[in-house]
């Protein structure tokens, strides 16, 4: 554009940009915030031409910077609405597939089936370890056995459910498995 009065409004622009960046900084709270409105006011400057007479050059130049800043906040805020949106309907739902249920109920049923292979005090000392969380010693008390004998049958209990499950035990007690190396062979 070649129109006069924008010449004149890019000109001032030029000229008064450190007047003009404080002031809009004073308004908008930021320095960024400013910098960026007043790039874009100049660019706006470049496309369209004004409209009538302008009475104070400066106060209108702020003017289009303010409404191109409150048109940005504006967009913002309907972007993070947008986004908080997409975000809450592409959210992992934590409820398990068809697939991963079913195979979970089989799991289950199949655990119940090596349960009901242990003898009582297998699947007592197993229950009791496992879901009520009684400590080993306690259970020793409970069957009148030592403590020794609780860990053989807890061991023993969790190995057959393992391998009815196909799992590898994890075990919660006793030493640790001696480590075997290639060099004291």
């Amino acid at each position: 554009m070649t129109d006069p009065a924008w010449v004149g409004l890019r000109q001032l622009l030029a000229d008064r940009y450190e007047d003009l960046r404080k002031r809009l900084t004073q308004r908008l709270g930021s320095a960024e915030l400013a910098r960026e409105t007043l790039h874009e006011t100049w660019l706006h400057l470049h496309r369209d031409g004004p409209t009538g007479t302008i009475a104070s050059p400066p106060s209108y130049l702020l003017r289009i910077a303010f409404n191109i800043a409150t048109d940005r906040g504006r967009k913002q805020s309907r972007l993070a609405r947008r986004t908080e949106v997409m975000a809450v309907l592409d959210m992992a739902d934590d409820a398990p597939s068809p697939e991963r249920e079913i195979a979970a109920r089989q799991e289950i049923s199949e655990l119940e089936t090596a349960l009901e292979e242990l003898t009582p005090r297998r699947r007592m000392i197993l229950l009791a370890s496992r879901i009520e969380e009684v400590t080993l010693q306690e259970i020793a008390g409970r069957l009148g056995i030592s403590q020794r004998l609780v860990e053989l049958e807890l061991k023993h209990a969790l190995d057959h459910c393992a391998e009815r499950l196909q799992r590898q035990v994890v075990r919660r007690f006793g030493p640790k498995p001696r480590e075997t190396s290639i060099d004291s062979a």
